[in-house]
């Protein structure tokens, strides 16, 4: 006889859906601020980029903690308490005046999103025990996820067009009040059936290595990828990350058991989703300044611009979930990144004056339908590989990879496409005159670079020689960017189709614990 759970599983579903959506949205609903902050903050590329990668780190960094805790304290809980979290400091991140105001509030958002989005995918393994209703349920929260980061930028262009920039900031609240007040009365508890002592030393040097690893990624572009000091982060991470992993290898209740990586499924999962994310935000972080700064959108046009991405993932994502249970996971997923791939490197070929409708739209859509057939299947297979008491740790990991891929999607691509933007600026605006200083300052973005052509008289072929060299430079730095993109696409896809098993069945085990 079904119980009020099983009875309300689809309600429990769609509230989940919407902590996911306010968690979503933010990761990409400050990329059509981006001109704005640069102009009205006077934010370089190297401070847009923390705008965007602020929130990351702390939100990677957490994710094993938020995922333990929720295992070991009460999935609904902690998703609770983190909600109201976030709720605060988006209205300290809609106050903020400086770079450094907005930066910390970003990184507290984050913080509390880590402690929200493993809970989601928890509750939403232990709601839906029939294996094909589960992954099922996994295309919607998949769709929901890909949907929030396509419809972030609509939504902050719709409110940049309207109010101040702090306005992406404070509609957070209202959702994220919602989502706390139904999720009281709607979503069960749940926990892990372990009784064991909490793997505090586990989660330290897990949350250590994944912080470090982020930071060096983000850092890389700006000291210089074989820096002393990226590459000491990197040595660092990985030393802290060999440790947690033999700790938690003499661990009788670990915080996470990475002998799971050893499972192909898993760790093919894993990596198709990082790959995934690191195509996705890349490009994101590219288009939305293509749209505004090329082709002249307004923020709210560039937003708009996004839809069909949006859309496609919508009606998709469901469906590729469908497709993997009939055709295969292996064939699935593997497809999917080679289509992103395809999408990416036709990009390559998108000009200063490229029709919308037509191939920017045609590529944004094959982009959007590669990246709906990868994600709910490879979460399937990440969480059929684990153990009942560690379906939190599980879902931290999934994100994990999400975020890690999508910060080094915005990190690679946005260093890709810096290092040819800036010398090719530098050399045409050399003739000028300028100093040193304001040679630095034209380089650092495509809106500075604009401000100093700006102060050249129009009509005169200087000023549109200089417009032709920034517009120039721009494409080629995007580019660039796709095409490093696309290469990463197409050869994971290649390997995930050697090794990610054919079918991955979700785990029977995977109940209410």
């Amino acid at each position: 006889m079904p119980n009020a759970v099983d009875e309300k599983r689809w309600l429990i579903l769609a509230v989940l859906c919407v902590s996911v959506l306010l968690v979503g949205v933010d990761n990409t609903i400050v990329n059509v601020a981006l001109p704005t902050l640069s102009e009205q903050l006077k934010a370089t590329n190297t401070d847009l980029q923390w705008i965007v990668d602020g929130y990351s780190l702390p939100f990677a960094g957490l994710l094993l903690a938020g995922g333990g805790l929720s295992d070991r304290f009460g999935r609904k809980r902690i998703m609770q308490s983190a909600l109201l979290i976030f709720g605060l400091f988006s209205y300290f991140a809609a106050r903020s005046n400086t770079i450094g105001e907005l930066l910390t509030s970003r990184a507290l958002m984050g913080a509390a999103a880590a402690f929200i989005f493993p809970a989601t995918l928890s509750l939403l393994t232990t709601t839906f025990k029939d294996p094909s209703e589960r992954a099922k349920a996994f295309g919607v929260w998949g769709a929901t996820a890909g949907v929030a980061i396509a419809v972030g930028p609509i939504v902050g262009g719709e409110l940049i067009s309207h109010f101040w920039y702090g306005s992406i900031f404070l509609v957070n609240i209202p959702i994220a009040l919602f989502a706390f007040f139904v999720g009281a009365l709607v979503v069960p508890e749940s926990r892990g059936r372990s009784l064991h002592g909490f793997d505090l030393m586990g989660l330290a040097l897990g949350t250590s290595s994944v912080t470090l690893l982020v930071l060096a990624i983000i850092q890389g572009p700006e000291w210089g990828w074989r820096s002393t000091s990226t590459l000491g982060l990197f040595v660092a991470s990985g030393a802290l990350l060999v440790s947690f992993a033999r700790y938690e290898l003499r661990k009788s209740a670990p915080l996470l058991d990475v002998r799971v990586f050893s499972n192909r499924a898993f760790s093919a999962g894993a990596g198709s989703i990082a790959t995934s994310f690191f195509c996705l935000f890349g490009f994101i972080f590219l288009v939305t300044q293509y749209f505004q700064l090329i082709h002249g959108y307004s923020a709210l046009s560039a937003g708009v611009h996004t839809l069909p991405f949006a859309i496609v993932t919508m009606i998709i994502t469901p469906l590729g979930a469908i497709a993997a249970l009939r055709l295969g996971t292996r064939y699935v997923v593997s497809a999917g990144l080679v289509i992103m791939g395809i999408a990416l490197f036709w990009m390559n070929f998108i000009g200063a004056k490229a029709a919308y409708f037509g191939p920017i739209m045609a590529s944004m859509v094959v982009l959007a339908f590669g990246f709906s057939l990868i994600n709910a299947p490879s979460t399937a297979a990440i969480m059929g590989s684990l153990r009942p008491d560690q379906i939190g740790a599980g879902a931290a990991v999934n994100e994990t990879t999400r975020e890690i891929g999508g910060t080094m999607g915005v990190a690679v691509v946005g260093s890709v496409f810096s290092s040819l933007f800036g010398p090719q600026v530098r050399r045409a605006f050399a003739h000028l005159g300028l100093s040193p200083a304001q040679l630095n300052i034209a380089q650092s973005s495509t809106q500075a670079a604009k401000a100093v052509v700006a102060h050249v008289p129009q009509g005169i072929p200087l000023h549109a020689a200089l417009t032709s060299s920034v517009v120039s430079s721009f494409i080629n730095g995007f580019h660039r960017g796709c095409l490093v993109a696309a290469f990463a696409a197409v050869v994971v896809g290649l390997v995930v189709y050697r090794f990610l098993p054919k079918r991955v069945a979700p785990s029977e085990q995977l109940v209410e614990a």
